[in-house]
C-alpha cells in the first residue's frame, strides 16, 4: 500500500508540475476566428496527456477499481504520441524532456495495469483494447484533425 500511494503522488505531483508548464505555454487567439483553427486546438495535447496522468494518479491513490484501465490509458496515449512524433506521422507538441518523464511513467503505468501489482482488479482485454484505441483516439484528436 505504501508503494502504489508513493507511486500515485509522484504521478500527481508530475502531472501537475508538466500540467502547468503546458497550460502557461498555450497562446490564445486575438480574434474569434483563431479558436475554431487546429493550431490552437493542438496545443492542449500535451495537457490532455497531463489530465490523464492526473486522473489515472488519483484512482491509483485512492485504489480504485478503474485504476487499472485509467493507467493503460493514460500509457497507450502518451506511448502513441512519443511514436508518431518518432516515425514523423506528426510533429507533437510535447518537449523532449516531457516525453522522457511520460515514457517512463507509461512503462510503470503499464507495468501495473497488465500484472495487477496491488490487486485493484485485472484489466481485461476488451478493456485493453479499448483504453489503446481511445489512447490513440485522443493523440489524432490533438495532432491530426
Amino acid at each position: 500500500m505504501k508503494t502504489r500511494k508513493t507511486i500515485a503522488v509522484a504521478f500527481i505531483v508530475l502531472s501537475v508540475i508538466l500540467g502547468v508548464v503546458f497550460y502557461l505555454k498555450i497562446d490564445y487567439p486575438e480574434n474569434f476566428v483563431g479558436y475554431f483553427k487546429k493550431s490552437y486546438y493542438g496545443q492542449f495535447g500535451p495537457l490532455a496527456i497531463c489530465v490523464e496522468l492526473l486522473v489515472a494518479a488519483i484512482y491509483l491513490f485512492m485504489g480504485h477499481e478503474k485504476c487499472n484501465f485509467a493507467l493503460a490509458l493514460f500509457a497507450f496515449t502518451a506511448l502513441s504520441d512519443i511514436l508518431f512524433n518518432l516515425t514523423g506521422i506528426f510533429i507533437s507538441g510535447v518537449p523532449n524532456y516531457a516525453m522522457v518523464l511520460f515514457f517512463v511513467c507509461a512503462m510503470v503505468s503499464l507495468w501495473i495495469a497488465f500484472s495487477n501489482v496491488f490487486n485493484l482488479g485485472r484489466i481485461t482485454l476488451a478493456w485493453a483494447i479499448t483504453s489503446f484505441i481511445l489512447g490513440n483516439a485522443i493523440e489524432f484528436y490533438f495532432n491530426y484533425f
